[in-house]
Parts: structure tokens; C-alpha cells; sequence
């Protein structure tokens, strides 16, 4: 289903990056254009070094574009300076990165929660909300242990209960169910179906995997610098 009905969450207009390298100008994204509604879920797919990375950089407001700009819920990053960028990435983004970044001397718990306390919320009720995402992607009993201490898939699922701790409006995932197993992979597809229904999230997820992009409202392929939408079989 594609959810056109929506508000524009997300909104790219001629987003263009540019690398030099040397003495040449490299161009990884050419004039892109892409719109993602509240409630709608995309899949990004494309050949390694297509740019999904850089893409997904350049939405989370990690980086910002050589020309063109990226719109979420209507503000424009490019007019958000470097604090009040962050202040907006905690307040709307929810990133799930490939590598999880989890902090290593910190519990499960404390990473999951740790959003809510950058966001000056007391550490008694960032924590209970933590829980409670933690609980959903099935690691309340893994809660106190820290990531040295955890599987690459249960790292993961603390990543994913990181990003959604916050109720962001969007949420960007580089291959967010490549470590999981299948039961845990399809809670975590359930969760993403329920949020986009129930609470007008918005997914942008960078894929290699068929099966995850069939899954997804929409799936869009980076290839040249330039998204083309992919037909989708009957």
C-alpha cells in the first residue's frame, strides 16, 4: 500500500553531494528527488557504493548536501544550525544504524533510554520507557547487560528499541534485520507495521535484502546518483 494520502514527512528536492577526491569533483547523488508521507514506508535499494549510506546521512542531517536540501515535517535542516539540528534529530529521527554505535561501558537499558536523557527527561521515566521498547523487541531479560556482553543480534535489537525510545516520526535503517533471526525479524517487520499505522511513523530503510524491500509500501533503487521506483509484482 502506498500511503500518498499522508502528509509529506520527509521531502529531498535536487539533493546533490559532491566529494572531491584529489584533483576530481565526485558526484554521488545528482539532483534526487524523493517523498516519503507520514505512515508510508520505503525501501532504498542499490550496488554497493551507490550512495544508500550517503543518502541516509544526508536525511538524518549527519551531513549536509552540496546543493538541495532535505524537509522533515516541513522544516528545512539546511536552516537549523549544528545545535538546533541536533535538538531536531532527537526529537523526530530515529536512526538504526548497520553497525549499531552502541555505547560499550553502558547497560542495554542505559543505551536504549539514552535519547530520552540527551532530551533532559528524568532518568526514572527514560528508563521505564526504555523497558518498555526493549520489552517489545524481546530483551527485557537482557536489560542489564552491556554490549560486550550480547550478541550481533541482540545488539541490534537494542539499537532498534534506541531509535524508536524517542517516538521519532521517522526512522532511518541501514539493514536493520541482517543479524536477526526470522521469528525476531518478522516482531520487528510487526512493530514497524504497527507504528506506521498507529502513530504515522515514516521508514526510509537502506536494504540488500528482497525480502525486507517487498515488505515495505514502496521500494526505490540509487542507482547514478537518481532514485527510479521499482514496479512491484502482482
Amino acid at each position: 500500500m502506498h500511503r500518498s494520502d499522508g502528509e509529506p514527512m520527509l521531502e529531498c528536492h535536487d539533493l546533490t553531494r559532491i566529494y572531491r577526491e584529489g584533483p576530481q569533483d565526485v558526484s554521488v547523488l545528482d539532483g534526487l528527488q524523493l517523498t516519503v508521507h507520514a505512515g508510508e514506508r520505503v525501501a532504498i535499494v542499490g550496488s554497493s557504493g551507490s550512495g544508500k549510506t550517503t543518502l541516509l546521512n544526508l536525511l538524518g542531517g549527519l551531513d549536509r548536501p552540496s546543493r538541495g536540501e532535505v524537509r522533515i515535517a516541513g522544516e528545512s535542516l539546511l536552516d537549523l544550525g549544528e545545535a538546533a539540528l541536533g535538538r531536531f534529530r532527537n526529537r523526530r529521527i530515529g536512526f538504526v544504524y548497520q553497525f549499531h554505535h552502541l555505547l560499550a561501558e553502558f547497560t542495554a537499558l542505559e543505551n536504549a533510554a539514552l535519547p530520552l536523557i540527551v532530551r533532559g527527561q528524568r532518568m526514572k521515566a527514560a528508563q521505564a520507557r526504555a523497558m518498555e521498547i526493549l520489552t517489545r523487541v524481546g530483551m527485557e531479560s537482557r536489560a542489564d547487560h552491556k554490549p560486550g556482553e550480547l550478541s550481533g543480534g541482540e545488539r541490534q535489537r537494542v539499537a532498534i528499541a534506541r531509535a524508536l525510545v524517542t517516538d521519532p516520526s521517522l526512522v532511518l535503517m541501514d539493514e536493520p534485520i541482517g543479524n536477526l533471526d526470522q521469528t525476531t525479524a518478522a516482531s520487528i517487520l510487526a512493530m514497524m507495521d504497527d507504528l506506521a499505522r498507529t502513530a504515522a511513523c515514516a521508514f526510509v530503510v537502506v536494504t540488500h535484502d528482497p525480502a525486507l524491500a517487498a515488505h515495505q509500501d514502496r521500494v526505490m533503487k540509487l542507482d547514478g546518483g537518481r532514485l527510479t521506483e521499482e514496479s512491484r509484482s502482482s
